[in-house]
């Protein structure tokens, strides 16, 4: 029976009538009492509808960040590769050196290395000084009183050590010598036949040369090797050098000496780092698909509509700049005929139907290996300002720290989302929070009627004679 059937019974009934069941009747309750707390609530939550519109804007605003700022890193990507490209000491400056006897001398080029091929022949190499001193019981066994040890740096005045002063061991005098900076270095040597006193110059060549000459005893020392520069010919040009790796000589390259063979000419090669060219290149393929892939899925519908950015301008001019980019045909100051790159297709880098780059790597080593200055001129021009310098600049116009479309968005999202928090909170603060007090007061001051009404139901019954404890 319905709350209503049964009010419109108990009032059309002739019998004396309970209030309580009155009330129980109208109420659908057995008992009287409210439950604040759930009231409140579900008060306070249809008043917060608008600040749920605001909260979902800032859902959407948060995606709109965390997606334009995968782009804004992937384009960052792209553009440090094309930095990296037009780099004077980048991959296309990369180079590497070839000996044709790797026992005689060997090479390491530098990024902007000079390139060409190179005749060496070593005729000597560089030696560092050292002596060693006469044999004794041990480390630490007396030495001779009143030796004197006299060591005379290349060019300088001498330093001597007086035995028993102090300097009563093989391990005393090794401690003295390398605390007086003579620019040599002692260490004791021990094997079976004793202990023994290696003092080696700290710079090799002529110029790390020094002389040792001992007096009063048996004590002394012994010439080990003698400090000479190295000897050599490089391009039929005589060069000596205080050590065996050789720098200065050719641009950019090292030379290792690693043993004298006069009258041997070794071709040393230094070529340009095709590897690394080749490996940067296809970088480059690779970054620019990540990029221009994540810009296409933000204008697919796989059922959930497009994506987040597909409204964004910035988004759209990004993509527009990008396919664009591609058309690029370089210019040499001989016209587009005199070079054998003009183009990214020249490279066997071409564009499929949904933009991403597809690479030949056969008709690109081809390139690299027959015409790699053709290849550098595409990327770099006469003056960086070719290609990748291009692109660069483009992708700048988006990337900027300063005022890049992706910064200037992100900002814009930022002033956005600042807006409707502060819309919230004053929503909160002084819309809500008043609210919730004055229903909660409301609320309580209905509980605490309803929590009287028990008493007050007894009253009335008293006056109408009902008897509540007889069930009717």
């Amino acid at each position: 029976m319905s709350s209503l059937s049964a009010l419109n019974s108990l009032l059309g009934s002739s019998a004396a009538t309970d209030l309580s069941q009155i009330l129980e009747a109208a109420t659908g309750a057995s008992s009287p009492g409210i439950d604040v707390s759930s009231a409140v609530s579900a008060s306070i939550t249809g008043a917060e509808a608008p600040e749920t519109n605001w909260e979902n804007q800032q859902t959407n605003l948060q995606n709109q960040t965390t997606a334009l700022t995968s782009l804004q890193n992937d384009a960052t990507n792209l553009d440090n590769d094309m930095q990296s490209l037009n780099s004077l000491v980048g991959p296309l400056a990369a180079a590497s050196a070839t000996s044709s006897n790797s026992a005689i001398v060997t090479g390491t080029a530098a990024s902007g290395s000079a390139i060409g091929n190179n005749v060496i022949v070593v005729n000597s190499l560089a030696t560092t000084a050292s002596y060693s001193s006469s044999s004794v019981a041990s480390a630490s066994a007396d030495l001779p009183t009143g030796e004197t040890i006299s060591i005379t740096p290349s060019g300088g005045s001498a330093t001597t050590f007086t035995t028993g002063s102090g300097v009563d061991s093989l391990s005393d005098l090794e401690s003295a010598i390398n605390k007086a900076g003579l620019g040599v270095t002692a260490s004791v040597i021990t094997d079976a036949s004793g202990a023994r006193l290696a003092i080696t110059s700290d710079t090799s060549g002529s110029a790390g040369s020094f002389a040792i000459s001992s007096t009063g005893g048996t004590f002394g020392f012994t010439v080990g090797n003698t400090g000479n520069n190295a000897s050599l010919t490089v391009n039929g040009i005589n060069v000596s050098s205080a050590s065996n790796a050789v720098t200065g000589v050719i641009a950019g390259v090292t030379l290792n000496l690693q043993s004298a063979s006069p009258g041997t000419s070794v071709s040393l090669n230094v070529a340009p780092n095709i590897s690394e060219a080749s490996n940067a290149i296809t970088q480059f393929v690779a970054d620019y698909n990540t990029l221009i892939g994540a810009v296409n899925s933000q204008y697919s519908d796989t059922g959930s509509g497009q994506g987040v950015l597909a409204d964004d301008p910035s988004v759209q001019n990004l993509q527009n700049t990008l396919l664009q980019a591609l058309d690029y045909t370089a210019s040499p100051t001989g016209g587009a005929a005199s070079t054998t790159v003009p183009n990214l297709s020249s490279l066997g880098i071409t564009m499929n139907k949904d933009g991403t780059l597809t690479t030949n790597t056969a008709t690109l080593s081809s390139a690299l290996q027959n015409n790699f200055s053709d290849v550098k001129n595409f990327f770099q021009g006469s003056a960086l300002n070719g290609f990748a310098n291009s692109m660069d600049q483009q992708l700048t116009n988006f990337t900027s720290p300063a005022d890049g479309a992706f910064t200037v968005d992100l900002q814009s999202i930022s002033t956005e989302n600042t807006a409707l928090q502060t819309d919230i909170t004053n929503f909160q603060t002084n819309v809500i929070a008043p609210l919730k007090t004055q229903l909660t007061a409301e609320y309580s001051s209905a509980e605490i009627a309803l929590q009287q009404l028990p008493a007050e139901i007894k009253d009335v019954d008293a006056e109408l004679g009902v008897n509540s404890s007889s069930g009717g």
